[in-house]
């Protein structure tokens, strides 16, 4: 295998990946960093498809302080709220660098200042957009520097597993995989970014791109990396019906709700009015989510077991203005957003767990650092619409820098030939034939499994034979062939399997968190236990890989070094049944 030294090795280039990226070289241009991603800079990833914008404290009457509360109370407080004070209070300055430096220009309101427009679940307007449109806004000028800059990068190339030094004691580079030839390299590197994205794809309906299919998190687990709460998995609650289109499932972003849209059921009834009489559709994702699939599980959704949203009553020329990019959208499977209801239903969106880490984005592996929706904690149960790409800004930008100072103090360590070997016989086995099944029909499999067993409403007896049926279909994967032996070059077939290995290694630490938490909190809810449990759940939940794949589980308690658990419990719990 060829190999190529470099000082630190970035996988992904969605917001996390291109801000590292740039830190890191600005701190000091003689810097060798490389760069690897599964598409095409720039056109691949979610952080592109954010359409509503980012979350960030500019406004006098506003404070870090509101933000932090709105996010833990979001997060139902088993947030790591060190992590999300970080957030809040460094993204001031990091939407100023989106604007001076990396050339993003965001609305205006009629003073001059950035416009901050309502999301669910804040107790202030500020989230920063340019239109509905802000993703492809913020990673293409962050493209344009990365092309302005000496920074080597690897498109359409997949990471397949990390590698660990000669003497085992930290993590220098990893082993990829060009899709386009099929050669398989090592990047030997003193220190390693993985920012490649969520696994929401793991569910028949859901946002992120196809191509979102946790191979971060996956080689993270193989490499003996902790992760915190995975069985938080976020729904939104408002994805486009479209049948077999790759657009079923894309989300109409959470600024109609905030500009006033309404939620109806098949019946025409404002259901939002049962579930949260106060904020109605601008309640938290989770329980407008939960509230939409609890209608159409009660036979009041549409034919096409969905709801409407409806914006008509905001006036047509308003909706094409603010919204012209959810207007396209839904004009591209027949439907006119600003003149009529359109069919929607909850999305899988993101996962709040992940990687567990700390505000410098280090792990329990010496040399890796993790951002993005790869890391766990910030946002504890449930993601405040507009943390999202807040997270990816501010957390990709401190890797950055903590990677700059890393590769300066670190010598470059040699990695393990013999594990670089078995990493790439491993996953050229599909080519030596086997005895697996279908991939294709594999995925389909776990997106219904992941669907109707740990889903939206889960519960103990249905996560086990989630559970079980995935470690039938991991089994099986280890066996998968390939139909054409003969060619590497663009090999879909076997990207898929591992794609689904991948998928399927995340799956299982999701259903065994959510089979851990005997409650109902945020995202997450059992309907065998359907009430928030303080007492003995205000925990997160960790796990790594054990023996072979096996998994092995802790629970802590909740950190409360900033809000003591006498303020949530007096300010902001509601002792009511989810």
């Amino acid at each position: 295998m060829e190999v190529i030294k470099t000082d630190i090795l970035i996988l992904g280039s969605g917001g996390a990946g291109l801000f590292a990226a740039l830190r890191a070289y600005d701190s000091n241009p003689r810097l060798k960093i490389t760069m690897a991603t599964k598409g095409l800079i720039g056109k691949c990833g979610c952080s592109r498809m954010v359409q509503g914008g980012l979350n960030v404290v500019l406004n006098e009457n506003d404070s870090l302080e509101k933000h932090f509360n709105d996010t833990l109370k979001g997060g139902g407080f088993i947030n790591n709220q060190d992590l999300a004070w970080t957030l809040v209070s460094e993204a001031p300055k990091t939407v100023h660098e989106l604007e001076v430096k990396v050339g993003c220009f965001f609305d205006r309101a009629e003073n001059g200042k950035i416009h901050q427009k309502p999301f669910a679940g804040q107790s202030f307007d500020r989230t920063v957009h340019v239109a509905d449109l802000t993703g492809i806004q913020i990673i293409s000028r962050m493209t344009d520097q990365i092309f302005a800059r000496d920074i080597r990068v690897f498109e359409e190339t997949r990471g397949l597993d990390l590698l660990r030094s000669k003497d085992g004691t930290r993590i220098v580079g990893a082993v990829l995989s060009n899709i386009r030839t099929g050669e398989i390299f090592v990047v030997n590197a003193k220190v390693t970014i993985v920012a490649t994205g969520g696994c929401a794809s793991m569910y028949k309906i859901s946002a992120p791109s196809f191509d979102k299919t946790g191979d971060g998190m996956a080689m993270c687990f193989r490499a003996g990396a902790e992760f915190v709460d995975m069985e938080m998995v976020q729904f939104h609650p408002t994805g486009l019906i479209a049948g077999k289109s790759r657009l079923n499932g894309s989300l109409l972003e959470e600024g109609l709700r905030g500009a006033g849209a309404r939620l109806y059921n098949g019946q025409g009834e404002r259901f939002m009015k049962q579930y949260d009489p106060e904020r109605r559709e601008r309640s938290t994702r989770d329980r407008v989510a939960r509230s939409s699939y609890m209608e159409i599980m009660a036979g009041r959704g549409t034919k096409n077991n969905a709801v409407y949203i409806d914006v008509t009553h905001l006036g047509a020329e308003f909706v094409e203005k603010t919204f012209p990019g959810m207007v396209e959208r839904v004009k591209d499977i027949g439907k006119d957003l600003a003149r009529e209801k359109v069919e929607v239903t909850p999305t899988a969106h993101y996962q709040m767990g992940g990687v567990s880490v700390g505000t410098d984005c280090q792990c329990n592996l010496k040399g890796l650092l993790v951002c993005g929706e790869d890391a766990g904690g910030t946002h504890g149960a449930n993601r405040l619409g507009g943390n999202g790409i807040c997270d990816s800004t501010v957390y990709g930008r401190r890797a950055g820098d903590v990677a700059a100072a890393l590769a300066l103090e670190e010598d470059l360590h040699p990695h393990q030939d013999s594990q670089a070997e078995k990493i790439r016989m491993r996953w050229l086995k599909p080519f030596l034939g086997g005895s697996g099944g279908n991939v294709y029909e594999i995925r389909n499999e776990i997106e219904d499994l992941m669907w109707e067993k740990a889903g939206l409403v889960r519960n103990g007896n249905k996560l086990m034979e989630a559970a079980d049926r995935l470690d039938v279909l991991l089994e099986e994967m280890g066996n998968a062939k390939v139909a054409d032996r003969f060619r590497a070059q663009y090999h879909m077939e076997w990207n898929n399997i591992i794609d689904v290995t991948n998928l399927i290694t995340v799956c299982r630490m999701v259903v065994n968190s959510a089979h851990c938490r005997e409650e109902s909190r945020g995202a997450h809810y059992r309907d065998d236990f359907p009430e928030t449990d303080n007492e003995d759940w205000l925990k997160n939940i960790y796990q790594k890989k054990g023996d072979g794949f096996q998994l092995v589980v802790t629970q802590k308690p909740v950190e409360l070094n900033r809000f003591k658990r006498e303020e949530i419990e007096e300010r902001f719990f509601e002792k009511v049944k989810h």
